[in-house]
């Protein structure tokens, strides 16, 4: 016959499981944020890859545009040229004053091409400028992201193994309670914000609470004979001399687990 668990070795395996379950909560806490923020980083640099390609894009196009402008301006002296010699062969004023016409618009088609040269090579070097910054920005970033992902590496070189031994041994004084009060346990862990669920009495009240417990309670709760929970947090509560030999007990396991 199976040696019955009694109330006390329930609240035992219970608060290793919290101090257990609360480790791990301070080991993930220590990553923190940096896989999030490897996370942006990774995305802004993108955007700025982006950006610089499609002002590269649009440099190129102005490009090409001044290349066309260049063009119409060597085809447009070709036709003055052309035209003024044929002015000196001209045989009344209509024709002269017709080619003297000719040569007046490619002229302007010179001019207004120059002007759009002169504005074309503006925007690259505006785009240029924003190139450089765009540029200076995304090599910060790089560098950025390569010390945020090397210290995230360390991190979890350094806790991975730990935290996997902790996962495994949760699992482990989980079996030691029945189903009933494990789930009771996840849910209140699940609903308290510093995730936890079994608290010792400090000062005469729930651990992490200002509420009082009275005098008989905390008797009741030294006695170790039943489950007692906060009726204000809902956690378990256990005494103040319980919580401080599984904590010694559970600093000792923790230990050779980092080592």
């Amino acid at each position: 016959m199976a040696k019955e668990v009694t109330v006390e070795e329930k609240l035992r395996a219970l608060y290793d499981l919290q101090l257990i379950d609360s480790r791990i909560d301070k080991i993930r806490n220590v990553r923190g944020e940096l896989p999030l923020e490897v996370e942006d980083l990774e995305d802004e640099i993108a955007g700025l890859e982006t950006r610089i390609s499609r002002f590269n894009d649009e440099i190129a196009e102005l490009d090409a545009e001044i290349k066309g402008k260049k063009n119409t301006i060597k085809e447009a002296q070709e036709k003055v040229k052309k035209y003024e010699s044929q002015q000196k062969n001209v045989r009344n004023n209509r024709e002269f004053d017709a080619l003297s016409k000719e040569i007046e618009y490619q002229q302007l088609e010179m001019e207004l091409a120059e002007k759009r040269i002169k504005e074309f090579k503006a925007k690259i070097e505006s785009k240029k400028e924003v190139i450089s910054a765009s540029q200076a920005k995304l090599d910060e970033r790089k560098s950025h992201l390569e010390f945020k992902k090397s210290e995230l590496d360390n991190i979890l070189k350094e806790t991975q193994k730990e935290e996997d031994e902790l996962i495994k041994k949760s699992d482990e004084y989980s079996k030691m309670v029945e189903e009933r009060l494990i789930t009771a346990y996840k849910r209140i862990r699940g609903g308290a914000k510093n995730g936890l669920a079994v608290v010792p009495i400090e000062r005469g009240a729930s651990g992490g609470s200002f509420f009082t417990i009275p005098p008989q309670r905390q008797l009741e709760i030294a006695s170790r004979k039943k489950i007692i929970t906060d009726e204000h947090s809902g956690r378990i509560l256990v005494d103040p001399e319980l919580a401080r030999e599984e904590e010694e007990k559970m600093q000792k396991l923790f230990t050779s687990l980092s080592k």
